[in-house]
């Protein structure tokens, strides 16, 4: 294993690094594109992660617009509330859960929900809230990854990490569980007058190939039991485990010292 990759970042300072820049920040940019926020919006950025949505919202509702950044994670949001500070609107960090939000009705124009929504354990209940914190004439942006077959190198990772635990891969590729675009009509139509679900797909650039199952193995500890509740010493025994299955399949993906794949994603706008 590559000794270089530093041991002392935690899960959530990984997934800033190396998740968060290179596959959250290119699909952020494409949400904001759907909707167009504007100066003065009151935006929520819900299962924000590190702040991905929340940091390139920012400029674009401008100093009197207010942006909140949601998380039940409490070091993804001191990750993320350590990043450079955006122009624009402040960032208000919060510590909530996406089922029962701590925040007033009709209080945003617009929502984000950017690769959380498949994680929330009630995912009906999730879609009331956000209507409820939705003004009148508002928008909602969910995101959530295409199911694991429509994604080769994670297939391809999970396939080796579920043969090491020895559980089904269904119990670790959460990310990937809410594939199904008639699923996903069916959740939000619930509340929502206006669903539509588009498919989309975007190539992805990871630097150093040799670290991508180390960088995916604990940045999955920020939101995947199974990883997170592994100690230390076990969580690196399976990194060095799945490295040694994946290696061939991970250098083809690789070129000129990149990683370079495409990754694809269900978008759901809400009105």
């Amino acid at each position: 294993m590559d000794r270089q990759f530093q041991p002392n970042l935690g899960p959530a300072e990984v997934y800033e690094r190396y998740l968060s820049r290179n596959i959250a920040d290119p699909w952020a940019r494409v949400l904001l594109d759907l909707v167009s926020p504007q100066p003065g919006d009151h935006v929520l950025d819900l299962a924000c992660g590190t702040g991905s949505v929340a940091r390139q919202v920012a400029p674009l509702a401008g100093e009197d617009g207010r942006v909140v950044a949601v998380d039940i994670n409490p070091d993804m949001l001191k990750v993320g509330s350590k990043q450079q500070i955006p122009d624009g609107a402040a960032i208000i960090w919060h510590s909530g859960d996406a089922t029962q939000l701590d925040l007033p009705d009709n209080e945003f124009d617009i929502i984000f929900c950017q690769q959380g929504f498949q994680f929330f354990p009630d995912q009906p209940a999730a879609v009331l809230e956000m209507r409820r914190v939705l003004r009148s004439g508002g928008k909602v942006v969910v995101s959530v990854w295409q199911s694991l077959n429509q994604q080769p190198l994670f297939q391809i990772l999970f396939s080796s990490i579920s043969k090491h635990l020895d559980v089904p891969v269904a119990d670790l590729d959460i990310a990937f569980s809410l594939g199904n675009e008639e699923t996903l009509h069916q959740l939000f139509s619930t509340q929502f007058k206006d669903v539509q679900v588009a498919a989309i797909t975007l190539p992805v650039r990871i630097p150093e190939p040799e670290k991508f199952v180390q960088i995916s193995i604990l940045g999955a500890a920020t939101s995947i039991p199974s990883f997170a509740n592994m100690d230390a010493t076990s969580r690196l025994a399976l990194i060095e485990k799945v490295t040694s299955d994946t290696l061939a399949a991970v250098q083809g993906f690789a070129e000129g010292g990149v990683l370079v794949f495409d990754m694809s994603t269900h978008i759901v706008v809400l009105s």
